[in-house]
């Protein structure tokens, strides 16, 4: 075979080779920029070599003298470590959230004092001495799913509080570490730092949120915890020392600390991109444009509700209790679920925490004991249920009285469905699937039969 024999032959294969290349994407730089790949081996070459000084032929070498160079092996996936030292659990820390940006992002019909829909900012339990932090957040978001503070490592704060679900359970009851159920239904968490009195449960038998975190963990039906054994337990853990000491200035595990970062995540959960609030980023701070945004039936509901946006003398007065564009309640109320509340009277006298009203549509079922399983079974309740407790709230009695009977509303079922449709239209989607208020724990993991020891 003659020099220019081989030469064509060399150019065919690299062709060839070139080819069924050409659709692999992880080709690097220095292979992109070799003029002359390597698509023989030694041992072709050398015979290349010799068939110069042997007598000229047009034939093709035999194809065992082709010998490709092996490909390079993938790069093996770096090992991914699911668990701790203790052997349970390890969070993904590796991403940064930034909660005050977050809360600094809050409109302006939240932060201004003045705002035409009621004073929000007043409404905030946040003390001075605990404001949310992002090093103080972010370890609370990790507090706040972790099965560590159950006794058995077997349920978190998350696994009654759940994000899709406004931070509340689909279930009427929760489930607690040993099986058992808890007494009432979960409080949906959105907007939980709006409310003026500061105290927490339904019965309101904690004074502060600080307060608040640390007693589901004690408690025997629900995590079982004891808290000096939680700060043992936690500071066998790879992770925890080094996010007290971000949030805190050191590394000590107090489980005052704990309460504190707990409470920072939670005052975070504030919820301000639903379509009720596009009405304000249409119209601005104190002339929201629901008629932009709005059907016509939600718009139907927003009248009944409280009126706006034209002052509407059919109104059914629903702000009265859920206030201010954070729709959070203004005190505790007896709502007229029973006439005789002596099975459960919850902060004394039938009086119960009114949560705020954000996210409401995906927080089913209702109330306290969770009775109601859709929104349209509690305006029928409204509309025609109102018992006549002693201490009914006066917004719910015939002419805001003390002592009036119960209202009954006699909505149609067009009015019933357009109030249902505006609680609807309270739902933050975004919040929901929000990064920074997400498991950090991957979902493998929870899906582990048992933990590697």
């Amino acid at each position: 075979m003659t020099t220019s024999n081989v030469l064509v032959m060399v150019v065919i294969l690299t062709t060839v080779v070139a080819c069924n290349d050409s659709s692999d994407d992880t080709l690097n730089n220095d292979e992109l920029n070799n003029e002359t790949p390597t698509v023989v081996s030694d041992s072709t070459v050398n015979a290349e070599e010799s068939t110069e000084n042997s007598e000229g032929s047009n034939t093709s070498p035999p194809d065992d003298t082709i010998d490709p160079s092996p490909a390079d092996p993938p790069p093996e996936e770096p090992t991914v470590k699911l668990f701790d030292k203790d052997g349970l659990p390890l969070p993904d820390l590796s991403i940064l959230h930034d909660y005050e940006a977050y809360l600094n992002a809050r409109p302006s019909y939240y932060m201004d004092a003045g705002a035409r829909f009621g004073n929000v900012v007043d409404q905030d339990n946040t003390p001075a001495d605990n404001n949310v932090s992002n090093a103080g957040a972010m370890l609370g978001r990790v507090l706040f799913y972790d099965i560590r503070l159950s006794a058995n490592n077997s349920v978190a704060c998350a696994s009654c509080h759940i994000q899709l679900h406004g931070f509340s359970d689909p279930e009427v009851l929760s489930n607690g570490f040993d099986g058992g159920k808890t007494g009432r239904h979960s409080m949906g968490l959105t907007n939980a730092t709006y409310y003026s009195r500061g105290r927490f449960f339904w019965d309101e038998r904690a004074g502060t949120l600080e307060e608040q975190v640390l007693m589901p963990i004690q408690d025997s039906v629900e995590m079982g915890m004891n808290l000096l054994d939680l700060e043992v337990k936690l500071g066998l853990t790879s992770f925890y020392a080094p996010l007290f000491l971000a949030a805190f200035g050191d590394d000590a595990i107090t489980s005052d600390r704990i309460s504190r970062a707990l409470a920072q995540f939670i005052r975070s959960m504030v919820s301000y991109g639903s379509k009720y609030d596009q009405a304000f980023t249409v119209g601005g701070s104190d002339t929201p444009d629901f008629s932009a945004v709005f059907s016509e039936q939600e718009l139907r509901g927003l009248e009944l509700f409280s009126g706006v946006p034209d002052d509407n003398s059919d109104s059914l007065g629903c702000d009265t209790c859920h206030q201010t564009s954070a729709h959070a309640a203004d005190n505790k109320h007896v709502n007229g679920l029973d006439a005789n509340t002596s099975a459960d009277q919850g902060v004394g006298g039938g009086f119960f925490k009114v949560p705020s009203l954000r996210n409401v549509a995906v927080r089913a079922p209702y109330m306290h004991d969770g009775r109601f399983s859709n929104l349209d079974e509690v305006i029928e309740f409204y509309n025609s249920g109102v018992q006549a407790h002693p201490n009914l709230a006066p917004a719910l009695r015939r002419r805001n009285s003390s002592s009036g009977r119960p209202v009954r509303f006699d909505l149609n079922q067009e009015e019933k469905e357009a109030l249902v449709m505006f609680l609807e239209a309270l739902t933050d989607e975004a919040f929901l699937v929000n990064p920074i208020f997400s498991n950090p724990f991957p979902e493998v993991i929870n899906e582990e039969s048992e933990p590697e020891s």
